[in-house]
């Protein structure tokens, strides 16, 4: 079992306080992982076994939990001494009014408590309400290409592009890596995309016309990395007879997005420093339930690369979006405490066509903030401040 250090020293320095910590991310990505191994931690530093409850609400052990109240009047049945107690409550979304009774828990009893989810609007709605300002988050994501490479015991010079390509069509849901063939792997990810489709997004949200569902889904899984906008969709739509109106696509956009499938990144206007409210792009969260949903998946391996390096420095902790600049565009700004860096991705740099075109992209941007272009030729085309990295070697850096 592969220690995530990334998320474990970002959740330590909270092991004992009384803020909530929330823990989302998609589902398989190691989020009951991260709790055996917090709860590990706690036994290690003098914690007795006792004072630790774990909770599973996708545990058949656990099915005559089906209420708040339920839940509520089990705590109070385990916590039977004065001593602090840590709960770890493993998917708790499945509990209605599950956010009263986390805060009423809070307030009765000496308690660190930790929540998992895998709906990006965990922290939204009732909770919100509840818990305002008494809250912690922490949003974890599948392997990193550095954690693949580490969990496949690979050593430095046996990381060779076609380990890279690999990552990029098939993801780092970590179970993935304990699959035999590619017959099982693509077995593993139909399953796990079946369960968000059906738990996470269908049943939850109530979805009624699941065919256009469907179709929105496969637009974005098939089209990564790609400007949206609603008028491009509803052309798509109406070019396979249907009419959507737009507010329909805006709200099962939030019902994808929240299932944590894909993200949103918004559009950042460079030159007056401020955030867009449209033409937003969408990654996919793993690229895998990528593969694994568009029967007719291309290999655009610009798109796949770029998609791979946008949710690394979303795992490095960064805000990430997309660039506008004044006649153009630039693939992401990172933002992290105040500090900007800005990055272009492609395949390789083909040609000095490509040189121009990757590298002018930065010419409108005045500031003094790092400027990168990513992608996977060994040569070092940097020039004019502009820094080129090989895609591994980013991948693979230090924080």
């Amino acid at each position: 079992m592969m220690k995530r250090e990334r998320y474990l020293s970002r959740i330590r320095g909270f092991y004992h306080s009384d803020l909530i910590k929330v823990i989302t991310g998609i589902r398989r990505s190691g989020k009951s992982v991260l709790m055996t191994q917090i709860m590990e931690e706690l036994l290690e530093q003098g914690i007795e076994k006792t004072q630790i409850i774990y909770l599973n609400f996708e545990d058949y052990d656990y099915s005559f939990i089906r209420t708040g109240a339920d839940l509520h009047e089990y705590i109070k049945g385990k916590i039977i001494t004065s001593e602090k107690y840590y709960l770890f409550f493993d998917e708790i979304q499945t509990i209605p009014d599950f956010e009263r009774v986390v805060n009423s828990i809070r307030v009765k009893f000496d308690t660190s408590i930790f929540i998992t989810g895998s709906n990006g609007r965990l922290l939204s709605g009732e909770m919100a309400t509840y818990l305002s300002g008494r809250t912690v988050s922490f949003r974890m994501y599948p392997f990193s290409f550095a954690e693949s490479c580490e969990i496949r015991g690979l050593a430095k010079e046996d990381i060779t592009d076609e380990v890279l390509i690999d990552y990029m069509i098939w993801g780092g849901l970590p179970q993935r890596f304990q699959m035999q063939n590619e017959e099982q792997t693509k077995t593993f990810l139909r399953d796990v995309f079946d369960t968000i489709f059906l738990r996470d997004v269908v049943q939850r949200a109530g979805i009624k016309d699941i065919d256009l569902f469907n179709r929105l889904l496969e637009y974005l899984v098939c089209n990564p990395s790609q400007v949206f906008s609603v008028s491009s969709v509803s052309d798509y739509f109406l070019s396979v007879n249907r009419k959507v109106s737009r507010e329909t696509i805006y709200n099962y956009l939030e019902y994808i997005t929240a299932s944590l499938i894909v993200e949103r990144a918004s559009r950042y206007d460079i030159r007056g420093k401020r955030v867009l409210t449209k033409m937003d792009k969408y990654y996919l969260t793993d690229m895998g339930l990528g593969r694994i949903r568009n029967s007719g998946f291309k290999l655009e391996m610009g798109a796949l690369l770029e998609n791979v390096v946008y949710n690394e420095l979303l795992i490095r902790g960064m805000d990430v979006y997309a660039g506008k600049t004044r006649n153009g565009e630039v693939d992401f700004v990172s933002i992290q405490d105040q500090k900007k860096e800005y990055y272009q991705v492609a395949y390789y740099l083909y040609d000095q066509k490509v040189i121009d075109r990757e590298f002018g992209a930065f010419h409108d941007i005045r500031d003094n903030y790092p400027k990168y272009v990513i992608s996977f030729d060994k040569m070092d085309f940097s020039r004019d401040g502009i820094i080129h990295k090989n895609a591994i070697s980013f991948l693979l850096e230090e924080e």
